[in-house]
């Protein structure tokens, strides 16, 4: 009975964190949605986001004791987190901009696609195969969302094209911060606060020269915007992103791995829905079908690698030099994740 009781205790806990993760999520695509409506800087959104890392997470750091990372080799280590810290605020604005030009449902119905790249460039990048199962689950989903695409209401080619370019931008930072964790041996919020503060400094000449300069330059919109709320919505949407990376991870520590991905897809469904609501974006029922197609295929995926996963954990078979430096860097990743520290979700 003591086990029954623990175990409801936990599975009640999780619930809850996945419940702060799912509205901390959804009502950030909400906020960045209205706010962009009156207010057309993404840029100014990603500066903040990265802010709100940058500053935010250093004391969160503190409070669990995660130690300093030593640093053996500073030149290997400025090439593997710089492209990561460009990727990272690249990936946010382009975002922006997609759920600035087309609807939330859908720019996360793109996102979907991410498996599709991310399997493309792990096979280019480090020459991991996928089985038959994970082509006919990427099959599915990439029918799913051509189909959300033709039956889209607010589809134009500039949101499209921006909501494809951060799934692939996506993509690639999966692939590499696995990478990186698994070669620097890094706690993975470590790595997002290195990754908060280099992103940072990257953006601010941008967001400076780009979206300041529109700013203050239009006379109009300084004298007639509600700064408070503007303001207010800016910091709140700073603080949902910083929040949901947290309760991400928290959830990571509790759960095997195929849970969370069925949690990650159950997060995409909620943020999809809730923009329905909240936004009232025109839908058709077969724009609905495609979208639930690409989420089944998302699942199918996320199962079909773990059980490659498992196989591989049963029977590793070593074919080169490449092999056995991929196999270490995943090992490392297992055992990291094991302990509730790997997931590359947050980038």
């Amino acid at each position: 009975m003591q086990i029954t009781n623990q175990a409801y205790k936990e599975g009640c806990w999780i619930v809850f964190l996945c419940s702060i993760w799912y509205t901390s999520s959804s009502g950030q695509n909400v906020i960045n949605k209205r706010l962009l409506g009156y207010f057309p800087y993404p840029i100014t959104i990603s500066m903040v986001h990265m802010l709100c890392v940058a500053l935010f997470l250093g004391p969160v750091l503190r409070l669990r004791k995660v130690e300093k990372l030593k640093i053996h080799d500073k030149h290997r280590f400025l090439m593997l987190v710089f492209p990561l810290a460009f990727g990272k605020f690249f990936a946010s604005i382009s975002s922006h901009l997609s759920i600035a030009n087309v609807s939330v449902s859908f720019a996360h119905t793109v996102k979907a696609m991410m498996p599709i790249f991310t399997v493309i460039l792990s096979r280019i990048i480090v020459n991991e195969k996928a089985s038959k199962r994970v082509y006919l689950a990427l099959a599915t989903i990439i029918f799913g969302v051509l189909i959300a695409t033709v039956t889209e209401l607010t589809f134009n080619v500039i949101g499209g094209t921006f909501a494809l370019i951060a799934t692939i931008t996506f993509s690639l930072q999966n692939v590499y911060t696995k990478k990186a964790i698994g070669d620097l041996y890094i706690h993975h919020l470590r790595l997002l606060l290195i990754l908060g503060q280099l992103a940072s400094l990257m953006l601010l000449p941008i967001w400076m020269y780009v979206d300041l300069t529109r700013i203050y330059n239009n006379k109009v919109l300084i004298e007639t915007l509600n700064w408070p709320k503007t303001l207010l919505l800016l910091f709140l949407s700073g603080l949902l992103n910083f929040t949901q990376n947290i309760f991400a991870f928290s959830v990571i520590s509790l759960i095997s791995p195929l849970s969370y991905s069925i949690a990650n897809a159950t997060k995409r469904i909620v943020i999809i829905t809730s923009s329905l609501i909240f936004l009232r974006n025109p839908v058709t029922p077969m724009n609905v079908f495609g979208m639930g197609t690409a989420i089944i295929g998302v699942l199918a995926y996320n199962k079909a690698k773990y059980d490659d996963r498992c196989n591989k954990q049963m029977l590793p078979v070593y074919t080169s030099d490449a092999d056995l430096v991929h196999m270490k860097a995943y090992r490392t990743r297992e055992a990291i994740f094991s302990n509730g520290h790997s997931n590359s979700n947050y980038v």
